[in-house]
């Protein structure tokens, strides 16, 4: 009778991979893909509503450093507030700027919300926002930054294969907030801000995986939806 041929290198191999599947599994439900949690608040200074031929415009900070207000923030808030049940008729940054030029270019552009009204009284300007049909400008200050991080990972590669062990993570917090202001009164109608945090990994058995909370898309998803609820003088 011939002897059943094993292969122990194999055998420790298939078990090994096994292992690392379920180590793997174990880390993905125990970490709950990376979770974002969100926070947002509005006060609320004036009576809003907005007509089907009134737009509004969303401006983010623009400076020469690093606390410059993200444009794929802004753009996200555009993706959002433009589609939906109750779309918002948006008149896009970028069009907007050069309308206005040169008063929103990034080296004259208001550098806070307040710096707005006094924008406002130059000759010229209010005119030529009326003739854009603006009715409100949302004026968006915030970014997202890494507040810790830590961990190790380590990747090898040898003539038998490689692969990836440890596990690195990163936490950030994304603090956003737009102040509202109605063009025909030259008045501020409000604030709202969204702050969101959220840990992210990446986790090494052999293959890295990346759990990503995002934090900032979270922050974007609440204060578009409670911007959409404001300008609409529903909230």
């Amino acid at each position: 009778m011939k002897e059943q041929f094993r292969n122990p290198l194999g055998l420790q191999l298939r078990t090994a991979l096994q292992v690392g599947e379920f180590a793997l599994l174990s880390i993905g439900l125990s970490i709950v893909a990376g979770c974002a949690t969100t926070r947002v608040e509005q006060n609320r200074q004036a009576v809003t509503g907005i007509a089907s031929d009134e737009a509004m415009v969303i401006l983010g900070r623009a400076t020469y450093n690093d606390r410059q207000t993200e444009e794929s923030f802004t753009d996200c808030l555009e993706d959002i507030l433009g589609s939906g049940d109750r779309p918002i008729r948006l008149v896009p940054q970028q069009e907007f700027v050069d309308q206005m030029y040169p008063w929103f270019e990034p080296r004259t552009a208001p550098g806070s919300a307040s710096d707005l009204g006094q924008l406002f009284t130059v000759p010229g300007v209010r005119e030529k926002i009326a003739d854009s049909k603006v009715r409100y400008l949302a004026w968006i200050e915030g970014d997202t930054i890494t507040i810790d991080k830590g961990g190790s990972m380590s990747c090898t590669v040898s003539t038998f294969g490689g692969g990836c062990f440890g596990m690195s993570y990163w936490e950030q917090d994304a603090s956003y907030e737009a102040s509202i202001w109605d063009v025909e009164t030259l008045d501020t109608t409000g604030q709202i801000s969204a702050d969101a945090n959220g840990t992210s990994y990446l986790a090494g058995l052999v293959v890295p995986v990346p759990i990503l909370a995002r934090p900032g898309n979270a922050a974007c998803k609440g204060l578009a939806e409670q911007l959409r609820t404001f300008i609409s003088g529903e909230g």
